[in-house]
């Protein structure tokens, strides 16, 4: 065939061109409508049980779904673990650090249109501090409530038995959300709030779907009409999920192995941040040569933690050394005081007097940092002369042994935010109990000033590193790998909430 004139030619281009554009123009509301999505599924790693009430069962899965979402508290836990208002606009605290004044946000509803007011805080703290509260604050929060005035609809005023310097970061915890009194006795299976979310369908055993709350009291703010929580336990099957499409983003992805893959990926972003996961090798203080300081921090001298993070966590994780996280307002780097050193740790036993080899049981539950960490520091104990026996269990056999007390040493992430007060407790299950540490969270509980109570953080933390209660190793990481387009999702956990306010496509 012969080619075309070029008169004819530029002249069908010319046509083609038209149509393209007139094409362009017909179907363009179409298109803006597929790129403003308000719409989008996310991927979770557990499904919440018992039930969506954060209030009357401990799982961290309810709160990843409900808090923020369908359920407030009087203040928020900011993704970078700062605290700002919420159901309350603002606070006063007496200076004895025991009373606090709340006022509350005027024209909040509920999602079935009851309207909020200081009547269902104290309906809500008094449920909770009830003998028969499921709450898992119940002792450390609730317990130490005295008593709860409301002198009028507006102003709430919590006076507490003892002063509690983290009362107003665990009125932002999901623990202390406030509930309707006539839905608090479905709230497990049908949540009402006075959040931006309600929910709308819930197929057990697949994924959660909340939708926007009409009633919100700023509608316009919140960009999705529907968000879809898919739940993916495996991290193969988290992997495929987002290659295939089947959800737009996994605020905590599991597979880290796979992170290499998505950060080569122009499809995807991978966002790291941090968790309040603490990775400790705790140690049984109560044990011998355990409660020699000198065996503590020969322990810790013994292992090398970078190894660690690039053997176990492909690098991710940033060292700590002591029981707070990088993001916790107050850290002190303090990962100087026991660092690596496998001749000072020899030393140290031989000065304990401690005879080589010894023999301990080193407990390992079944997370991969766990596992897979556990078999590098055991590796690293036997160059010091530690023969560390490992010894793999199960959750529940953990809970009812090692976190009973019966154990040499475990390796363990605790996840709770601000949980340093467990060092407090000589019963709990490190077997730690010092008057110096006692003193020190006497007084951060009872001081107010914001500046000596970073102080007072600060010597708290060296007060642990000092005595080597446990070996500090890292903190866990946290991924938010997702389509490129969306924006918003949480990366970081100061506590265990997927925010979905600030989630949007751009």
């Amino acid at each position: 065939m012969k080619p075309q004139p070029r008169v004819v030619t530029r002249t069908l281009a010319i046509a083609a061109t038209a149509a393209a554009l007139l094409a362009c123009a017909a179907f363009a509301p179409a298109a803006l409508a597929q790129v403003r999505k308000d719409t989008a599924v996310l991927g979770m790693i557990l499904e919440p049980a018992p039930g969506l009430d954060p209030t009357s069962a401990p799982a961290a899965a309810i709160g990843e779904i409900v808090h923020y979402n369908i359920l407030e508290g009087l203040t928020k836990i900011n993704m970078d673990g700062s605290i700002k208002p919420l159901l309350a606009e603002s606070w006063s605290i007496d200076p004895d650090g025991k009373s606090y004044t709340f006022k509350l946000r005027r024209g909040v509803k509920f999602s079935d249109g009851e309207a909020f007011d200081a009547s269902d805080v104290k309906f809500s703290f008094e449920r909770a501090k009830a003998p028969t509260s499921t709450n898992k604050a119940k002792k450390a929060v609730f317990d130490n409530i005295s008593r709860i005035d409301t002198p009028d609809p507006l102003t709430v005023i919590v006076v507490l038995n003892q002063p509690d310097g983290n009362f107003l970061f665990r009125m932002g915890e999901n623990t202390a959300v406030i509930l309707d009194p006539k839905s608090a006795p479905t709230e497990a299976t049908k949540p009402v709030g006075t959040g931006p979310f309600k929910l709308d369908a819930w197929a057990r055993g697949a994924s959660i779907t909340l939708s926007r709350n009409d009633a919100y009291r700023n509608p316009a703010a919140i960009k999705m009409k529907k968000v879809t929580f898919r739940f993916i336990n495996d991290p193969a099957a988290q992997v495929a999920a987002l290659l295939a499409g089947d959800i737009d983003g996994m605020p905590r992805f599991g597979a880290i192995q796979s992170l290499k893959q998505f950060e080569g990926d122009a499809r995807f972003a991978v966002v790291a941040g941090g968790t309040e996961g603490k990775t400790i090798v705790s140690i049984n203080n109560r044990k011998k040569p355990f409660d020699d300081v000198r065996v503590r921090r020969a322990l810790a001298a013994a292992i090398d933690r970078k190894a660690l993070i690039d053997g176990s966590q492909e690098g991710y994780g940033k060292p700590i050394g002591s029981h707070m996280v990088p993001s916790d307002a107050g850290y002190v780097d303090l990962t100087g005081v026991n660092p690596y050193d496998p001749e000072k740790a020899k030393a140290l036993l031989k000065e304990a007097g401690v005879a080589t080899p010894l023999n301990v049981t080193l407990t390992l539950p079944p997370p991969p940092y766990a596992r897979k960490g556990g078999e590098i520091i055991a590796a690293d104990l036997a160059k010091i002369g530690v023969i560390a026996k490992i010894e793999n269990v199960e959750w529940a056999q953990w809970l009812s042994g090692a976190f009973k007390g019966n154990y040499d040493l475990t390796v363990i992430s605790h996840v709770e935010p601000l949980d340093f007060d467990r060092y407090a407790d000589p019963a709990y299950y490190w077997g730690y109990n010092s008057k110096a540490f006692n003193d020190l969270f006497a007084r951060y509980n009872s001081t107010t000033d914001a500046k000596g109570r970073l102080k007072l953080l600060g010597d708290i933390q060296r007060q642990l590193a000092n005595d080597s209660v446990n070996v500090y190793l890292y903190q866990l990481a946290q991924f938010a790998v997702g389509k490129k387009q969306l924006k918003g999702m949480w990366s970081s956990s100061p506590i265990f909430a997927n925010d979905l306010s600030a989630l949007a496509w751009q």
